[in-house]
């Protein structure tokens, strides 16, 4: 069909959404290298994963201080998504505990402000700019019970663990009557219909207690020899040398 004027042009025209897409790819890779360049230095370190909608008193939110808090009493910095509830739980207890507490926090339409208990605050506009930083920098990684944006960081996370992209840091669930539900449709579906094998859910350790979430921590750390020294006290020395970890550095996320 000939356009209104019958002139055939021949060629393509850039839309306004390829210009876009073209100057998104700066500002994906700014995010990336911002990233990289302040958290290189953190390790050891463990991200926390939970609801945003947990309220400061509440069980899980108090729960959750204190997982972070004895984490980082042995040394781990912690690391989260930055924004409030379980969040602000865990990087409140890091910030108890005297060690880096790092929010990366997800600027969304609602404005997510960043939780007030994050001394290493970055944040992002690309979800997957951030859970690159989440995977990448830790050496454990704790799912509290939390909702569709928790259960995506967490399945992550297991696949490439799966996949052999990430070395096999332990994946803990609190909560085993949160999560029984999952768990339960693991095993008498994805299992049983042959989509995942045994040793697939032998990758998620379940934890009741704050005891047993810094035990298995502790113990997987102690049988990796991993040098688990105090976390960087404040934001300016997580930038430069770290002097953790010696001939122990793990990275993580994708290949």
């Amino acid at each position: 069909m000939l356009p209104p004027d019958g002139v055939i042009r021949h060629g393509y025209e850039i839309n306004d959404f390829a210009k876009e897409d073209a100057w998104r790819m700066f500002r994906i890779i700014g995010e990336m290298v911002s990233g990289f360049d302040r958290l290189s230095g953190i390790e050891p370190a463990i991200t926390i994963y939970g609801s945003a909608r947990v309220k400061p008193g509440e069980r899980l939110y108090e729960i959750t201080v204190q997982i972070a808090q004895e984490l980082g009493k042995l040394g781990f910095a912690i690391i989260t998504g930055g924004g409030p509830g379980l969040m602000e739980a865990a990087n409140k207890g890091a910030s108890l505990a005297g060690v880096t507490s790092a929010g990366l926090n997800i600027e969304l339409p609602e404005e997510q402000q960043p939780n007030p208990y994050s001394n290493l605050t970055i944040s992002f506009n690309h979800f997957f700019a951030r859970k690159v930083m989440l995977a990448k920098y830790a050496t454990a990684f704790i799912a509290m019970p939390g909702g569709i944006g928790t259960l995506d960081e967490l399945t992550e996370i297991v696949c490439l663990i799966q996949t052999h992209k990430m070395k096999p840091f332990p994946v803990i669930l609190y909560d085993s009557a949160y999560w029984q539900g999952l768990l339960h449709w693991l095993r008498t579906t994805m299992l049983h219909g042959g989509f995942i094998s045994p040793e697939d859910l032998r990758l998620l350790v379940v934890c009741d207690t704050v005891e047993d979430v810094v035990k298995t921590v502790h113990e997987w750390h102690d049988k990796q020899e991993l040098a688990v020294e105090p976390a960087m006290q404040s934001v300016g020395r997580t930038r430069g040398k770290s002097t953790r970890g010696a001939g122990h550095r793990h990275e993580n996320g994708p290949k």
